[in-house]
């Protein structure tokens, strides 16, 4: 087994444990802890695609690769500043632990699981050449 799939495995399971102990026993926490596994997920993909992205900005002109970072920029950092200071800082304190931890982990876990899938897809997705039918 691959190490990306044991770190996928580790990190959904952890999730899964923390999330099922949040709901097993009843805890406020749980709430929370399910927004932001969806946060974390959210924040892999939109690693991905950027870094996608920067992939594909190879060759382009200076100027897009510009208009890129500042749309890029122009939209994250205020995100960012609003996340922290809107939600983190006004959080209840022990809420935050268990919160970060689960959003790291989902990072984590769709990092590796958008890996695994686009292995999957692209080596399934091969074609095979069609036999010609000799018979007339």
């Amino acid at each position: 087994m691959k190490k990306s799939a044991i770190a996928m495995i580790i990190s959904l399971t952890a999730a899964l444990a923390l999330l099922g102990k949040a709901f097993i026993l009843d805890e406020e926490i749980k709430i929370y802890l399910l927004v932001f596994f969806a946060i974390g997920n959210g924040l892999a993909l939109l690693r991905l695609f950027v870094n996608n992205s920067i992939k594909k900005m190879k060759g382009k002109n200076w100027k897009v690769k510009v208009a890129f970072f500042t749309v890029l920029l122009g939209l994250g950092l205020p995100f960012q500043s609003w996340f922290r200071n809107a939600v983190l800082f006004n959080m209840d304190s022990a809420y935050l632990p268990g919160s970060i931890s689960i959003m790291v982990l989902g990072m984590v876990f769709m990092t590796f699981f958008f890996g695994f899938m686009k292995k999957k897809l692209t080596s399934g997705q091969t074609l095979q050449p069609t036999e010609k039918s000799t018979a007339q």
